[in-house]
């Protein structure tokens, strides 16, 4: 059999520790074998972001925006810990958030239903798709450790010189402050893209902050979406049949608990990467959840929305069998594909991305798993799998179908 032909690279941003294990046999079992892969591809892991000083994950987005369409494994996001473990220069930035930044928009994540895999959360029978904003707020933030008493101030000068200052705190003693910001333009961008996918999925969206508490920060990104709803979106809601509300973030909480699922949640940075993850693994696993990133200029970042692993990773150094869930990193993939098969007009492309992601369900359903899936799964006849051996029994049916 032929492989499929790409006309236009994908980004490839490549990851660290067991998701960069898993990145590896993907491509190897799944892609390889049935396209002409063509990727321009950065190194986002750890050792190579520190010795670039990140100039690397700058770069990669720069591509996503030359290319339109990015796939990333999952990556480390530093702490004190990692800089004495990987010897870093520095406790370089979320790259995740740097990409965000540098592209703006959205970010959608939405769980994998498989049969079998029942929702922890008894009421949902429909997968809650979070879209998340992704620009801003504490994943762009200034932070600043206070060891003696003084006074901190939020200040602002404009270019006129004039200047408009407000206390945060008087410090009697040690402390921590943090200043974040947003944009207005970055807040339009993510109002349009939620309406936008609201429509084009046919789903009630659900915008949700803490207004009652920021009452400049949190209650503008209401306004924002207030009124671009009520000029360009509330008769496009009212005649596609679906709704649009604003509540507070806790009051939203108990009602998605309370429902039965199938709607677009609108997140503001922070609480769309908890409640995402919260979504992911009442639905199963934190493997089990597509994720893309659509800036307002059409440009495309897919990915995992889980971590690197770490554990597992440990594991595999030692030699020792892992069942690691690669579902998430290998959506990534025939998303990216998918999308690159129709933006450059590769029907081949695009089916071949939906006849690997029906390998994957299929795998799934027919009970062989990885050992997270199969702790949980209520088929009858279930085997779980190690890392390896799950991506080799989808490549069989994957096969099957070409």
């Amino acid at each position: 059999m032929s492989k499929i032909v790409m006309k236009t690279p994908l980004v490839e941003m490549d990851g660290d520790e067991m998701t960069r294990i898993i990145w590896e046999y993907v491509k190897d079992e799944l892609i390889h074998p049935f396209v002409d892969l063509k990727t321009e591809y950065y190194d986002l892991g750890l050792a190579y972001r520190d010795e670039t000083d990140d100039q690397v994950t700058i770069d990669s987005a720069e591509a996503t925006k030359k290319y339109g369409v990015a796939v990333k494994c999952a990556t480390i996001t530093p702490n004190a810990e990692r800089v004495k473990e990987y010897n870093l220069k520095s406790m370089w930035k979320s790259p995740n958030g740097t990409i965000r930044a540098i592209l703006d928009g959205t970010v959608f994540r939405t769980p994998i239903a498989v049969k079998g895999i029942e929702p922890l959360v008894r009421t949902w029978k429909k997968p809650i798709c979070i879209a998340r904003h992704a620009y801003g707020d504490v994943y762009k933030n200034t932070e600043m450790r206070i060891d003696k008493p003084g006074k901190a101030e939020l200040v602002f000068t404009g270019e006129d010189g004039n200047e408009s200052r407000s206390l945060i705190h008087s410090f009697d003693s040690e402390g921590i402050i943090m200043g974040m910001h947003n944009t207005d333009k970055s807040i339009q961008s993510f109002a349009r893209s939620c309406f936008n996918y609201a429509l084009d999925q046919k789903l009630d969206l659900w915008f949700s902050t803490k207004d009652t508490i920021s009452k400049v920060y949190d209650h503008h990104f209401k306004d924002v979406f207030q009124e671009i709803f009520e000029k360009e979106y509330a008769d496009k809601f009212k005649d596609a049949g679906i709704e649009y509300f604003y509540t507070l973030i806790d009051d939203a909480v108990a009602r998605v608990i309370r429902s039965e699922g199938g709607y677009v949640w609108a997140c503001k940075n922070y609480d769309g990467d908890v409640m995402s993850d919260m979504v992911a693994t009442a639905f199963g696993s934190l493997a089990m959840m597509t994720s893309v990133l659509v800036s307002p200029d059409g440009h495309y970042e897919y990915e995992a929305a889980h971590g690197t692993v770490q554990r597992h990773y440990y594991k595999h150094l030692k030699g020792l069998p892992t069942s690691t869930n690669s579902v998430a990193t290998i959506f990534a993939w025939s998303g990216a594909l998918r999308k690159r098969g129709e933006l450059d007009g590769l029907n081949d492309l695009v089916l071949f991305a939906d006849k690997l992601e029906s390998a994957v369900t299929q795998t799934i359903e027919d009970g062989v798993m990885t050992g997270d899936l199969a702790a949980i799964s209520q088929l009858p006849n279930k085997r779980a799998v190690d890392t390896l051996g799950f991506i080799q029994e989808i490549r069989k049916r994957l096969a099957a179908s070409m």
